[in-house]
């Protein structure tokens, strides 16, 4: 490993922090830049490569290295890897110590009426009292039982309608599902077409099967039927990913009348789709969903992560037919294996009682508050759901979105910058606030009106790039 010497350091680092292990390896790797190991441009290994060096696993150093972005640090391509960025070497605008407020997080806000905590202890005591502990701690049946894919489908019924059993399946988690969907339609080299500006999820898909993402400029009402027209005979590509309700990060609703536009340019290239809904059901009155139009061209995936509880690692997704169930069962399986049995039963003791929807109904009115607060200490000219957890903020001229989260996580905030979901292009001057992981709407109102503050704020201009 000595290519690269900082690594030791990182982990020393690791063996003596109290800390998260991501955040003691995101605060080395700012300090390894601060000190000039690092530089400017330089290539970061593999983040493979350096899960093993550590001794810790990939999804914690992936962790480490979305911090790391947040902070304006560094930037990664698909298809080129992970650079020190230009600029990240000025600790002016930079603090590496972690935020005191988090708002990057895209989290339901956790209910107090009903609260929640006393509802999963009874719940747990009830399960454990009825059910077999060696059942419920032993291995699963990959993709649910019948009973849970039963209760997964009765669920997302308001969005997709009725639908067979055998074309549903319960997934550990929309990821999972997604990854397994992508997996099963795509082979290394092939072209996923998406939103330009993009949840990071699919990017980090992409990466892993070594898939290129193109992707396409949207309005208001999401993505541009005639732009995905154009990208679809330019590229050819396999599969269309999108979020067509409340859109992570643009918040934008495709109308009726888009979603069928956008079917029916897909039928045109004979492209399929893969649908990630992870807001729909926060909605009292959802649009059908693209699965619903067209039955036979869409994979649908529903997390409970955003409509009840991201700790419940349970997502319901919709198959065209029987046939890539059974495929799509056998990726996840070879990606996740299966469910968690403990979670599993709670997740359908709250189907079978009627709790999940009672919990659901306090989520989303906790939700429109939160909006509502946003709406009056931020103003108008942002882009905003009543029902959604986030929004997108606009940044005035002075501020480019990395910059303004590395002046905010001095002020102790922590947002999510535009560059995490920049497919290609310029990144827009904009940034991301989760509203549901403040703990309560008075805790969000206060990180509010910090965040009006940074925005308020013109930075002064520097003189170091002066000649």
């Amino acid at each position: 490993m000595s290519a690269y010497p900082y690594l030791a350091h990182w982990k020393e680092e690791i063996s003596r922090s109290p800390n998260a292990i991501y955040l003691t390896i995101a605060d080395a790797l700012a300090l390894s830049i601060r000190k000039g190991d690092l530089r400017e441009g330089d290539r970061l290994p593999p983040q493979r490569t350096i899960a093993e060096y550590l001794g810790t696993n990939l999804t914690t150093v992936t962790r480490a290295f979305t911090e790391v972005r947040r902070r304006g640090l560094i930037d990664a391509t698909v298809g080129r890897g992970t650079f020190v960025r230009v600029g990240a070497g000025e600790s002016h605008w930079r603090h590496t110590g972690p935020a005191v407020v988090d708002l990057t997080m895209n989290l339901p806000p956790i209910p107090q009426d009903p609260p929640l905590q006393r509802i999963i202890q009874s719940d747990i005591t009830a399960i454990l009292k009825q059910q077999d502990l060696n059942s419920l701690m032993s291995y699963r049946v990959t993709g649910g039982t019948l009973e849970e894919r039963q209760l997964g489908a009765k669920w997302i019924v308001p969005v997709i309608g009725q639908r067979r059993t055998d074309e549903i399946l319960v997934s550990p988690g929309a990821q999972s599902a997604l990854a397994a969907i992508v997996s099963t339609h795509t082979q290394p080299g092939d072209v996923i077409v998406t939103d330009r500006i993009a949840y990071p999820g699919i990017r980090t898909i992409a990466a892993q099967f070594d898939l290129i993402l193109v992707g396409v400029d949207s309005d208001m009402e999401g993505m541009m039927p005639d732009q995905l027209d154009r990208v679809c005979a330019e590229h050819h590509p396999r599969l269309l990913y999108c979020i067509p309700t409340i859109h992570n990060p643009t918040t934008a609703t495709m109308s009726l009348q888009r979603r069928k536009d956008i079917l029916k340019v897909a039928q045109r290239h004979h492209l399929h789709i893969v649908e990630d809904d992870p807001y729909s059901l926060l909605m009292d009155n959802p649009l059908p969903a693209l699965a619903a139009l067209d039955h036979s061209r869409v994979s649908y995936v529903a997390t409970l992560a955003k409509t009840l509880s991201p700790g419940l690692r349970t997502a319901y997704v919709a198959l065209p037919n029987a046939d890539m169930t059974r495929r799509v069962t056998a990726a996840i399986r070879a990606i996740a294996l299966t469910n968690a049995g403990l979670l599993s039963a709670l997740t359908a003791r709250w189907m079978q009682t009627g709790q999940a929807h009672a919990i659901l109904h306090a989520i989303q009115k906790e939700l429109r508050l939160r909006q509502s607060i946003a709406r009056r200490v931020l103003g108008e000219g942002h882009c905003m759901n009543p029902d959604g957890p986030h929004i997108w903020l606009k940044l005035p001229d002075w501020w480019g979105s990395a910059d303004f989260v590395a002046y905010a996580r001095r002020r102790g905030l922590a947002l999510v910058p535009s560059t995490v979901f920049t497919i290609s292009g310029e990144p827009p001057q904009r940034t991301r606030i989760a509203l549901g992981s403040a703990p309560d709407a008075a805790s969000l109102e206060e990180s509010l009106h910090g965040v009006l503050s940074v925005l308020q704020h013109k930075r002064s201009p520097g003189f170091a790039d002066i000649v």
